[in-house]
């Protein structure tokens, strides 16, 4: 697709994905329970509500300590102004296992704090705050870096995450992939999975251990304005992972690892279940802090195609990358059509635009991935090390990639450009730092 038939695309999809609706009945969570835990109350509100043909189930002011909620179709969860989801800090509080993702890879682990299986109209609505509770004493400790709390002899992810690798190479049943209790794979804040119509809206989410929103398998997504300032480990803002339909409007993102990164399955895996990420749109966000503003990757293994991205702000000190195409020959899948304009960059560490085929694996692998009609216009942008780093294999060379009417002041180094084919630089101006 062209640049005139990729934004007409996008408002079609902007004008398609639209919020569930709800009947106007409400169940305040007050009546269903409470006291020291609220995990039964919530629990019993939203089966109250979905049997009753849905509606809204009201989390009034004031906190409410919990461990999971699961939520059924036709329920809204609305946390009001003054409210405060406390989400508990015990394991065991977010078991039985259920079926889910681990950076990509299908598995049984703890639930996400708030999750939801196969199920359609749903949504996590309100000026509330969602707070996962996490921290260094708290699953950050985890991932197994003493930045994060971890200290030698403590236990950590790393054994649990290899043993999932292998799983998954080896082709070991899903329904084997058994974690959870007395392993170490934290849990995602937010995660609907094989769902349809899915709003999550106006929530501040804080402290969370691992990934913040992270949709799979799902049709039909909304997530607007939102706010998220949560900068543990692997925390990501919002994740859709092999979804269709997704809309990403209003949002704040200050968080500790990619603020929007789109994901699509992993190695073997991701090869087995073989389902993409497509159109995408994500609009008038503000991205703040950590790794890449916008990212597509590293998890490519289905393929990732018609993301567009319109009217944000990237920047701020410590926020590293802006678009960041991440894969390598070891993760394969594809990448293609990407669309960005007109967004304002006040300061990245590292590159405006990167697309980078020897990320993390290098290339190390044999299924070289084709990324191919990458279009970028109307960047304005302050501060960054370089405008571009655009890095394909001699054998599988980047694609038709432009790059148009965009200014950088104050770039570091000079840019790199390797085994492309058709790119396009037109009224670029780059101008270095002052002497």
């Amino acid at each position: 697709m062209n640049e005139e038939e990729a934004w007409r695309y996008a408002d079609e999809l902007r004008k398609r994905v639209r919020p569930p609706e709800f009947p106007d009945r409400w169940f305040d969570v007050t009546g269903f329970g409470g006291g020291e835990t609220w995990t039964r109350a919530f629990r019993a509100a939203i089966e109250t509500c979905h049997e009753s043909g849905g509606g809204h189930v009201r989390v009034p002011p004031g906190t409410y300590p919990t461990g999971a909620i699961h939520l059924l179709s036709n329920v809204d969860l609305h946390v009001e102004a003054g409210a405060t989801i406390l989400f508990s800090t015990d394991p065991a509080d977010y078991l039985p296992a259920v079926f889910t993702r681990f950076s990509a890879i299908e598995c049984y682990n703890y639930s996400p704090f708030i999750y939801a299986h196969g199920q359609e109209n749903i949504a996590v609505t309100g000026a509330g705050t969602l707070d996962g509770g996490a921290g260094p004493e708290h699953w950050w400790w985890w991932v197994g870096t003493p930045a994060f709390g971890w200290r030698p002899g403590m236990p950590n992810e790393a054994d649990d995450w290899a043993a999932l690798q292998r799983m998954a190479a080896d082709g070991v049943p899903v329904e084997e992939r058994v974690f959870g209790a007395g392993h170490h794979l934290r849990p995602n804040m937010i995660q609907p999975y094989l769902c349809r119509n899915v709003l999550v809206e106006g929530v501040r989410i804080v402290r969370s251990p691992m990934w913040e929103i992270h949709p799979v398998r799902c049709e039909n997504v909304l997530v607007r304005n939102v706010s998220i300032h949560s900068r543990g480990p692997n925390n990501d803002g919002c994740d859709p992972e092999s979804c269709r339909s997704v809309v990403i409007t209003g949002c704040v993102f200050d968080v500790g690892d990619d603020c929007v990164a789109i994901k699509a399955g992993r190695g073997p895996d991701g090869r087995r279940v073989g389902v993409p990420c497509e159109d995408v749109l994500i609009e008038d966000c503000d991205m703040r802090y950590r790794y890449g503003s916008v990212a597509i990757g590293t998890d490519t293994t289905g393929g990732i195609r018609n993301v567009f991205v319109r009217r944000c702000r990237w920047g701020g000190p410590g926020l590293y990358f802006g678009l960041y195409i991440k894969t390598n020959s070891v993760r394969g899948g594809y990448v293609e059509n990407v669309f960005v304009k007109d967004v304002e960059i006040s300061e990245l560490t590292k590159e405006a635009v990167s697309i980078d085929l020897y990320h993390g694996d290098g290339h190390n692998g044999d299924d070289p991935p084709p990324i191919r009609n990458i279009n970028v216009a109307g960047l304005r942008s302050d501060r960054t090390r370089s405008a571009y780093l655009l890095r394909g294999y001699p054998e599988q060379p980047l694609r038709d990639v432009t790059i148009r009417d965009s200014t950088f002041a104050h770039v570091q180094r000079a840019d790199l450009a390797a085994d492309i084919t058709g790119l396009t630089l037109a009224n670029v101006k780059v101008a270095a730092p002052p002497s």
